[in-house]
Formats: structure tokens, sequence, C-alpha cells
């Protein structure tokens, strides 16, 4: 198998099994859903990137993963600004 077709199946387990423990637990919240599959996504480009030389789609992913961490401080600074308020 490609590492490509990998990295898709491993990410597509990952957030399975964060869907399935938040079911599980009974508690769906879209912010805590983003933040672990940010995380996910992050290692596992890093698994599947080579250091010599970056495939296209990993490239690609690069934009992704820049979106993610701008909406991960979004949601960082709305929750200090959550506390501070209080």
């Amino acid at each position: 198998m490609r590492k490509k077709h990998l990295a898709v199946c491993m990410l597509a387990a990952w957030a399975l099994l964060v869907i399935g423990f938040m079911i599980l637990a009974r508690r769906l919240d879209l912010e805590v859903y983003f933040v672990l599959w940010l995380i996910g996504i992050l290692i596992v480009v890093e698994l599947a990137s080579d250091h010599f030389a970056t495939p296209p789609y990993l490239r690609a992913q690069k934009y992704i993963i820049a979106a993610g961490v701008l909406l991960f401080g979004a949601i960082v600074a709305r929750k200090i600004m959550e506390i501070l308020a209080r």
C-alpha cells in the first residue's frame, strides 16, 4: 500500500476512534473533535513525510494544517476570553 493511501486510512481510523470515544462518553463537542483531528493529521503528516523529498500530496496538506492551526488559535483565544469574562 502506498504511503498516501496508508495516511488517509490512518487519519480516517483516528477520526472514527475519536468519534467512537465521544459517543461512548456521551459528550459530542465539535471543538474537542477538531483539536483531536488536528493532532491526528499533524502526526500522520509527520510520519508520512520524507525528510529529503516532499511528495505533492503532503505539500497540499500544509495549507490544511495552516488553516487548522489558525482555527485552533481562534478557539483558544475564544476560550481565554470566556475565562476572563467571568
